[in-house]
């Protein structure tokens, strides 16, 4: 493990692998800590990969200031270009989950030069990163009419933004009982309506309760016990306050993504990976993925039965679907590559 400072704030990753090996970086989404990449670190590192990890901004031994200009994605790439830069690579593949995507959406956006490829979980490329205007349109009407649902699945969203504090509050009465909650392994759900999240300011609050569920009300996380123990030690630690923070930046991350001298458009290698049963990032039913269909000219996608932590629910499939597209779409990036000299010889017998 290391740490890299950012101005006055530190990153702190997690480091596996040969220093030298092909370096590929794991970036969380909320609420999430480097460990809970464990399952991926272990299989890249050894295989030969670099594999990074670092607690983002507002996470774990990282600084966790309540301070909101913190967790803009402009604030957030300069701290992502500062942890490159303590590699001493200049660039790696990126690989994002949740506003984990977001973020290495915004490193691709504004500095595709250090992005050899992207690989997004759950949240495709060009929505999150660019705003409200980069997701909200994408709402499958039918659904959630407008009349009646008009931020949709994503009315947690606007919730932060009306009530930030009560809305980080409810969290923080138990922490862990939430953090358990959120690590359930999902199963295919007979709607799919996310009542959870499109009513919650209608409910007055989350899920319509007054607390969090206990840890007792839940059965085994999806994440290992020593990785769900560490990752919920961390959280309490720093409270959601830090990491929700990133909710509240939609018009500013729009301005700053907007701007991009790229225009957002990709044509190195992207990968992305639908969950099939993620009510809330669903790219199934809804045309979510559909803005980074139109901007990576080089775009593979594969599926993945499980629900939104599709890592931690099925990890071998995650990390399989990973290994293909590197070897497929970027082999100069696998670990012993030869550029030369590698010869196959078939005979017909």
């Amino acid at each position: 493990m290391s740490s890299t400072p950012v101005a006055k704030k530190k990153i702190h990753y997690l480091a596996a692998g040969p220093v030298n090996g092909p370096l590929i970086i794991f970036v969380h989404g909320w609420p999430g800590t480097a460990i809970t990449w464990k399952a991926q670190i272990e299989a890249f590192a050894g295989v030969g990969f670099r594999a990074i990890s670092p607690d983002m901004p507002g996470y774990g031994k990282s600084t966790a200031r309540r301070i909101l200009d913190d967790y803009s994605q402009e604030a957030i790439v300069e701290g992502m270009l500062a942890l490159l830069g303590d590699t001493g690579r200049d660039a790696a593949i990126w690989v994002g989950h949740d506003w984990g995507s977001g973020v290495t959406s915004s490193v691709a956006t504004q500095h595709p030069e250090i992005v050899k490829a992207l690989i997004s979980i759950a949240v495709p490329f060009h929505t999150i990163e660019r705003g409200w205007e980069g997701f909200l349109p994408t709402v499958n009407r039918e659904l959630y009419p407008a009349d009646k649902y008009e931020f949709g699945q994503w009315d947690y969203q606007r919730h932060y933004e009306e009530d930030f504090e009560n809305a980080v509050a409810w969290f923080e009465k138990d922490i862990v009982g939430f953090c358990k909650a959120g690590v359930q392994r999902s199963s295919p759900q007979k709607s799919r309506f996310s009542a959870g999240t499109a009513t919650v300011r209608r409910d007055g609050g989350w899920f319509g309760l007054k607390n969090p569920p206990p840890a007792s009300a839940s059965g085994p996380p999806s994440l290992p016990p020593d990785v769900f123990d560490s990752f919920a030690e961390d959280m309490t630690k720093t409270g959601f306050w830090p990491g929700s923070a990133y909710y509240m930046h939609h018009k500013r991350n729009a301005e700053y993504n907007g701007n991009a001298p790229s225009g957002g458009k990709l044509t190195q290698p992207v990968l992305f990976v639908h969950a099939t049963w993620d009510l809330v990032c669903d790219t199934k039913t809804s045309r979510l993925a559909e803005p980074m269909r139109k901007a990576c000219s080089n775009l593979t996608e594969v599926t993945i039965d499980a629900g939104h932590f599709a890592q931690y629910e099925k990890p071998d499939e995650v990390n399989a679907a990973l290994f293909r597209f590197i070897v497929e779409e970027l082999p100069s990036e696998w670990p012993g590559y030869w550029d030369k000299g590698y010869t196959k010889n078939k005979t017909v017998l």
